[in-house]
């Protein structure tokens, strides 16, 4: 078993990474999974923190009505497959390269099944990367695609060991954002939002989410948070930045990008399964964000259409395209 004081993910927003593997572990053994990683529970078992967590339907107390593992688990599960599902559709449009942005526990580069030539980089802290990789050491497992960690803060200077790896600042790129712009102070998702744009190339792809606004202190006592706190000792609302959000949507759009915006219950709607709304709750403000740069032609031709078209979409879902703080406002009568 790898040391818990040198994992990286013992506690903080580290062991968050060992919560949405635990999380991904019994996703993949309900009947109706959205999504599959066998391997999610290696990782659960491997870390003191987490050994004695659940990984299967059967382990998880009160089932589905546990609000951790119940609801919030089946968040996870259900933001795990459709991110899946943009991965691979960038994948089998072209992109060939794809840049997990504090990939944690990630196991797409094993997973998923990626066209020939695909390379996946996963940057996050060195701590984090260490634990899976002992793991994984352990595992004798061959990657999908070519697998490229890379050490590195998020909050710090990261570019250079990404080129360094082989990025190509030519190539269209698939970025990916999961559950990591929630703990990012606003002036560090600024900068990353940025650097997305700068290394981007025309056909490029982002998936990000975000969480609007201010939750009321009803919200905040939602079983949600006090059933983490109380069931693995992870306080998610200390985690989560609590300074004012930065408009990224509104920025990616000032920088040529499309974008879609989405609440979870959209896909959970569409799938069939998975969360839906409920009083003061606490993943209503939760966001998913698809943007994807265009070039020149396509941006005026895009813009134009937008101009004179409803760009209104599914019921309780911010309007697509909508600078992120002006949708929040207007839903909610005051500033964001």
């Amino acid at each position: 078993m790898p040391d818990a004081q040198h994992t990286g993910v013992e506690d903080g927003v580290g062991l968050t990474a060992l919560m949405v593997a635990a999380a991904r572990a019994i996703e993949t053994h309900r009947p109706d999974a959205l999504a599959s990683d066998t391997y999610a529970e290696h990782f659960v078992r491997a870390a003191e923190a987490s050994a004695a967590w659940p990984v299967r339907p059967a382990e998880v107390p009160d089932g589905d009505a546990n609000p951790l593992w119940g609801r919030l688990g089946r968040y996870f599960g259900l933001r795990t497959r459709v991110l899946d599902d943009f991965l691979i559709r960038s994948a089998h449009a072209g992109v060939r390269q794809v840049v997990l942005l504090g990939a944690g526990l990630d196991m797409r580069a094993f997973r998923l099944d990626w066209p020939p030539g695909q390379v996946v980089y996963e940057i996050d802290r060195d701590g984090v990367l260490a634990f899976k990789r002992d793991v994984l050491d352990g595992l004798a497992l061959i990657p999908a695609a070519t697998r490229c960690p890379i050490a590195a803060d998020l909050r710090d200077t990261w570019v250079r060991s990404l080129v360094s790896a082989g990025f190509d600042l030519t190539a269209p790129t698939a970025w990916l954002a999961e559950g990591l712009l929630l703990y990012l102070p606003s002036a560090a998702e600024r900068r990353l939002i940025e650097t997305v744009d700068r290394l981007s190339a025309d056909g490029s792809a982002l998936a990000f989410e975000v969480k609007l606004g201010t939750e009321s202190p009803e919200v905040r006592a939602n079983p949600v948070y006090a059933a983490t706190r109380q069931q693995i000792g992870v306080d998610l609302l200390a985690l989560f930045d609590r300074e004012p959000r930065p408009d990224s949507v509104g920025s990616l759009r000032a920088r040529g990008w499309s974008t879609a915006i989405h609440t979870p219950f959209d896909f959970a709607r569409q799938h069939g399964r998975g969360p839906l709304p409920e009083p003061n709750d606490a993943l209503a403000s939760n966001r998913w964000v698809f943007a994807t740069k265009r070039g020149t032609r396509e941006r005026s031709t895009s813009d134009h259409r937008a101009a004179t078209e409803n760009d209104r979409h599914s019921q309780g879902a911010v309007p697509r395209g909508e600078p992120t703080g002006a949708a929040v406002s207007r839903a909610s009568g005051r500033r964001a």
